[in-house]
């Protein structure tokens, strides 16, 4: 009795004295330690992340050496929960902080190897504490620290708030941190969003990001660790066995590193401009979120459909295309594709014609924003638009004759050369006819050349440059002397999304919207940072806006050219269209609108390799014609454009009504008919 009650003793001062030096190694080591409550103060290195315009889709993020996006924990799927806390801290939810059983059963196996500290028996809060503020050194100093630290945790915050702070801390590999930032990375879905067998793989990653990395050479470890998590997930209760076994079957689709970037020009464009405007440093590490005009559906039918195009031009040596699509009423882009294949190889097929080296060229270069190619045809509405300007009107009647225009050069045009060394110039028709008299809503509509130079003649050069430049084309930057009346042809050089654009002030009544690919960035916190607020201005003339759509729109002038039921018809809507073909056959163009979307479609080589003799109708018109198809079922235009006011001129020529009865062989020289033509000032 007297040993029994001297040990109790013995064992109380033990005990005591155990807690005593237990306080004073607390309070040696807490002195300096941080306080826990940092993790509500975190300032997490966020990326810029880049979306579509419903804020649904990620397209991109823009960080600089962590790929991290913080969610709540109602935004992880129960599946990655229960993965996570059946493999890592089964006890999670009922002990301190502490799991004293798990720290058992490590002494036991640490003392089973020989080696102290080679195993741990961590628990998720240890973990989070030693992730965020200690070192991996296993020395009994660290650990004293981690346990200090792990007790202040558990005392602070409530165990889904620390769940929650692991969940977003965790590196995962592929510089992912954070179970939506992997699950993104590794499978193009949130992390609320994972199956089963998915959600497992990602809590496999845990114990070994690197090594047992999808991406490395240990995937069948990979495998076999999710078969274990899975097995865990049964034996806790999380799931059945039977739910297990039907998940390990499951074949796992990891995304490929290299396509992690959706809509890949629109991006680059986007992040373009976000580069010009905000610091390297910002954009890597504020978490800004960038909500841009792109309609994410429109897009997956746009590559789709250029993929096909090119598939079917490659017969006529076409191998490439790009497409745009944008609202003209508000200049938002929604769909780019800058070339046809992001990830194609680097070359054209063999013998591709064009080059003597195999037609080398980069896929990955942005025909839409970046290429300046001719457009051929398409470039005539600006021409008009600044001859309707000045009194001509789509009835106006010219002379489809053949014509020389440069005066010291005979009218039948034999020679090349003027007396002063200069080109003669006499352009011909595509089909190489000639139509004596014609409106100039036939000329423009059928695309007939001999018409729209004189129309240029009559505008002037200078002014229609000035107009194209009102519209957004920002390429026609030579001196003046550089350009000519071949310029009505195609002779500027442009690019695909501002002549789509310029197109858009047709569509919108004379009123400019410029592109714009940003809706609204934000900061981490929601707050809106920046946001589109632009308003359109009026660069050209409502009743000039509706002769240009009038004609384009007409599809009887068209039939002539290109028939009752061509590719450029869309039955059950009043299209505007418009095609180009390049001198030699380098640029197929397609460019057409209603009041609600503008969509402009290029076909050709990137390097300026001929194609076969097709225009741009047969090359970019099926491309065009399957798209705005498709556009018109999200974007259905209930309007139709307005006829224009003729009854404002009076002058009888100018509106249609001259003596066609005249022998046409006073129009055959320009220079000598041009006064009968000379529209007022």
């Amino acid at each position: 009795m007297i040993r029994l009650g001297f040990f109790l003793k013995s064992f109380s001062v033990f005990f005591l004295f155990c807690v005593f030096v237990f306080l004073l190694f607390f309070i040696y080591y807490a002195k300096d330690l941080p306080r826990p409550e940092v993790f509500t103060e975190k300032d997490f290195v966020l990326p810029t992340k880049i979306y579509d315009r419903e804020g649904k889709t990620l397209l991109y993020q823009i960080y600089d050496e962590e790929k991290r996006t913080v969610i709540s924990l109602d935004q992880v799927s129960n599946n990655l929960k229960w993965a996570i806390i059946a493999t890592e801290d089964s006890n999670f939810y009922h002990h301190f902080g502490l799991d004293l059983k798990g720290v058992a059963r490590s002494i036991i196996n640490n003392l089973t190897s020989g080696k102290w500290l080679a195993t741990g028996g961590s628990t998720i809060s240890q973990q989070l504490i030693r992730s965020t503020f200690l070192t991996l050194d296993k020395t009994v100093r660290r650990k004293a620290k981690e346990i200090i630290l792990t007790l202040e945790l558990e005392r602070r915050y409530s165990k889904d708030q620390i769940l929650e702070f692991y969940l977003n801390q965790i590196p995962l590999g592929s510089n992912a941190y954070g179970v939506e930032a992997a699950s993104q990375v590794f499978f193009n879905k949130s992390a609320s969003e994972l199956s089963l067998a998915q959600a497992a793989a990602v809590a496999s990653l845990i114990q070994a990001p690197s090594r047992l990395s999808p991406y490395g050479s240990r995937f069948d470890s990979l495998i076999a660790r999710k078969n274990y998590v899975l097995n865990r997930m049964a034996q806790e209760g999380y799931i059945s066995q039977e739910e297990a076994e039907q998940a390990k079957k499951e074949t796992l689709v990891f995304a490929s590193p290299d396509q992690s970037i959706k809509a890949p020009h629109f991006v680059l464009y986007v992040k373009k401009y976000l580069e010009e405007n905000y610091s390297d440093y910002f954009l890597k590490e504020k978490g800004l979120k960038v909500y841009t005009t792109l309609d994410w559906g429109l897009q997956q039918e746009a590559e789709k459909i250029v993929q096909e195009g090119v598939k079917s031009n490659e017969g006529y040596g076409a191998y490439n295309a790009s497409l745009v699509a944008l609202n003209p009423q508000t200049g938002e882009i929604l769909a780019l594709v800058g070339s046809a294949d992001w990830y194609a190889t680097s070359s054209y097929p063999e013998g591709c014609p064009g080059t003597e080296e195999g037609c080398l060229f980069d896929p990955k270069f942005d025909i839409a924003t970046l290429g300046e190619r001719q457009p051929g045809s398409a470039f005539k509405p600006f021409a008009y638009a600044e001859a309707f300007k000045k009194g001509l009107t789509p009835e106006t009647v010219f002379w489809d004759t053949k014509t020389e225009f440069n005066p010291n050069c005979a009218s039948t045009a034999v020679e090349e050369k003027d007396q002063y060394g200069l080109d003669c110039y006499h352009p011909a028709n595509y089909d190489g006819k000639f139509r004596g008299p014609m409106s100039l809503r036939n000329a423009l509509a059928q695309s007939i050349n001999i018409p729209a130079v004189k129309v240029l003649y009559l505008a002037g050069v200078k002014d229609t440059i000035e107009t194209a430049k009102s519209f957004g084309i920002t390429t026609l930057n030579q001196p003046l002397s550089w350009y000519g009346l071949s310029l009505v042809l195609g002779g500027g050089e442009v690019k695909l999304l501002d002549l789509t654009s310029a197109y858009g002030v047709f569509a919108n009544n004379g009123l400019k919207s410029p592109p714009v690919a940003i809706l609204k960035i934000t900061d981490s916190e929601g707050n809106i940072i920046e946001e589109n607020k632009k308003t359109p201005q009026r660069v050209l003339e409502e009743n000039i806006a509706n002769m240009i759509n009038s004609i384009l729109s007409d599809n009887e002038a068209k039939v002539p050219i290109f028939g009752r039921y061509s590719i450029l018809n869309i039955p059950g809507y009043q299209v505007a269209v418009k095609t180009g073909t390049t001198q030699e056959f380098k640029d197929g163009w397609t460019i057409g609108y209603t009041p609600s979307i503008a969509v402009g479609a290029w076909v050709g080589n990137n390097n300026g390799g001929l194609m076969n003799k097709e225009p741009g109708v047969v090359l970019a018109g099926p491309i065009w014609n399957k798209f705005i198809t498709k556009a018109l079922e999200a974007y259905p235009s209930n309007k139709t454009f307005q006829e224009p006011d003729l009854s404002k001129n009076e002058n009888p020529l100018l509106r249609g009504e001259a003596d066609l009865n005249k022998d046409d062989s006073q129009y055959s020289n320009w220079q000598a008919g041009r006064d009968a033509w000379q529209a007022p000032k």
